[in-house]
């Protein structure tokens, strides 16, 4: 009974210590196993692993892709036009062991304001020299600028054990004391090229109204003119017709050109005319020309 006493709590302990060694290396992960502080054992392939109770130690790391956004930076390119950029980075942990000898108890926070500060500088770096200009940096140009990045800070990432994937460039904008004056010369451009427009514009109606004034003065020229031909022509066959009127029967033709002239001398309701009564201009009026014509 008092062996059964002590062989109990031994079992309890021995069954710890056992459960203890045991860990287990997830997929997504790389694991370490310390003991005293030392790298004692890499493990990166998953499932069951072991380590010595209380002696060892276990440190894991995601071997996933992870990223890291920078903090907005300042660059100036060659064309002195300052800009406000923030980038962001996709890395890995590619070899445990140095990363753990880099970066020490830090871990992932130590190291990605360590990969920052090689990030940013290479950023600088590149967006900063020569013949790159904003222009540049906002063109399709971009992407080799980014490439550039990437590899620069890929390099000088691993002696931390980490591998730079990818760099990008998330926003390009300029400074906040920049903009009001970047904005007032877009405006002033804007109008200039408005009020330049409004003036080609204007001597292109100035052209087309001077055209279609010169336009209606040949057509008024030209319609006078067929007019007056044409009341020319219908006046000489007037004068015709009057003429082989007055050939073929001169006493009609008299008469005619009496009622005419009776016509025209006595327009309008108030007409006073004092003519001798003994007037030719009466001689149709009297029967006199008549009586004649039938003598």
């Amino acid at each position: 009974m008092r062996r059964a006493t002590y062989i109990l709590p031994i079992i309890v302990i021995l069954g710890a210590l056992g459960l203890s060694s045991i860990f287990i290396v997830d997929e997504r992960e790389k694991a370490l196993v310390l003991q005293f502080g030392q790298i004692a054992d890499v493990k990166e392939d998953p499932g069951l692993a072991f380590k010595i109770p209380l002696i060892q130690e276990v440190v894991r790391y995601d071997d996933r892709i992870l990223s890291l956004d920078t903090a907005a930076i300042e660059v100036t390119p060659s064309d002195d036009r300052r800009l406000v950029v923030d980038a962001f980075a996709r890395y890995r942990i590619s070899d445990v062991v140095q990363f753990r000898q880099a970066v020490g108890v830090g871990g992932l926070r130590a190291a990605e304001d360590r990969l920052e500060g090689i990030l940013n500088p290479q950023i600088r770096a590149v967006l900063g020299a020569d013949g790159v200009t904003s222009n540049t940096i906002l063109s399709e140009e971009r992407s080799a600028l980014m490439q550039r990045i990437t590899e620069q800070a890929r390099a000088r990432a691993l002696p931390l054990g980490l591998e730079v994937l990818d760099v990008r460039l998330k926003q390009t904008n300029l400074p906040a004391q920049n903009l009001e004056a970047t904005f007032a010369r877009m405006r002033a451009e804007r109008e200039r090229e408005a009020t330049d427009e409004i003036a080609r514009g204007n001597e292109a109606a100035q052209r087309v109204r001077a055209q279609a004034d010169r336009t209606v003065v040949e057509l008024v020229s030209e319609s006078q003119r067929e007019a007056e031909i044409t009341r020319g022509e219908a006046d000489a066959r007037r004068n015709n017709i009057f003429a082989t009127a007055f050939g073929q029967d001169p006493e009609f033709f008299e008469f005619y050109r009496s009622m005419t002239a009776y016509e025209r001398a006595l327009q309008g309701s108030n007409s006073t005319m004092v003519i001798s009564p003994d007037s030719e201009f009466f001689e149709y009026l009297d029967g006199s020309a008549g009586s004649t014509a039938n003598q």
